[in-house]
């Protein structure tokens, strides 16, 4: 069988028709929820590494349907608000994730639903983001979500660090992982004599923390504790003032884990 030339696909309604076509799958839900396929491990792995969807994460779901892909984000650790217009959508999906898992499903349009006050570190919408309205869909979304993203906040924490602490270079900024040489250790392991080639792996971790936890995580660190007290207290200060008034209180960071295997001659 051969569609026509004029056939539309399900996820492309027409705009004079989206808000009537939007509201066609609650009519049947246990249907919905028995037919519809679910996604494969690949894409949720790829938003935790893209996106950061991971455990701990915040995440807003956006149309979560009746919850398959709700169920599989919680499995994985995420935290999750889920918004769903359709009323007989969202009970499925509120009984389809029973028995513990961290997962919230809010009945309400996206458009019109009030936007907690603590952003999320992803949004995400499995097949449900074409059906919003487009002239507001883009930036509820950006509002939803915490400002900027990791490098525009460590670039902007510079100035803390450069206000108080004297040894910060000018204008530091975080290098890209591919610019992180670890050379030193790999030609100190070959001047040894001792040691076959090295081989190096490389691995990156996006972590999201509150202030409180980012703070004390700063307050682990050597330079940090070496500081004279009131300077300490004055970095410190200036960098939960940022992330509580430009960052709505939460800051990602993003590590690299380097990897260095060599076998003994």
């Amino acid at each position: 069988m051969t569609r026509g030339a004029d056939a539309r696909r399900d996820d492309s309604p027409e705009e004079s028709r989206r808000a009537l076509l939007s509201r066609i799958f609650d009519e049947d839900a246990e249907l919905y929820d028995r037919a519809r396929p679910g996604c494969p491990p690949g894409p949720y792995d790829d938003l935790a590494e893209l996106a950061g969807a991971g455990p701990g994460s915040r995440v807003l779901e956006v149309g979560c349907g009746t919850g398959q892909a709700t169920v599989e984000l919680a499995a994985r650790g995420c935290r999750i608000t889920a918004v769903e217009a359709g009323p007989r959508m969202a009970a499925i999906a509120r009984r389809n994730l029973a028995g513990g898992a961290e997962a919230e499903v809010v009945t309400a349009r996206f458009e019109s639903w009030p936007l907690p006050p603590e952003p999320y570190d992803a949004v995400v919408s499995a097949t449900a983001f074409h059906w919003i309205d487009p002239a507001v869909r883009m930036t509820r979304a950006a509002d939803a979500l915490l400002p900027g993203g990791t490098e525009e906040f460590f670039v902007e924490v510079q100035r803390c660090y450069e206000r108080f602490d004297p040894q910060t270079p000018p204008g530091l900024r975080p290098p890209a992982a591919a610019d992180v040489d670890g050379s030193d250790h790999v030609e100190e392991v070959t001047r040894s004599g001792r040691f076959g080639p090295t081989v190096l792996r490389r691995h990156e971790q996006d972590l999201t923390y509150t202030t409180s936890a980012y703070l004390d995580l700063l307050r682990t660190y050597s330079g940090h504790r070496a500081l004279p007290e009131p300077a300490r207290n004055g970095l410190l200060g200036c960098v939960e003032a940022l992330i509580e008034g430009r960052y709505r209180g939460r800051v990602t960071k993003r590590c690299l884990i380097e990897l260095a295997v060599s076998h003994r001659r």
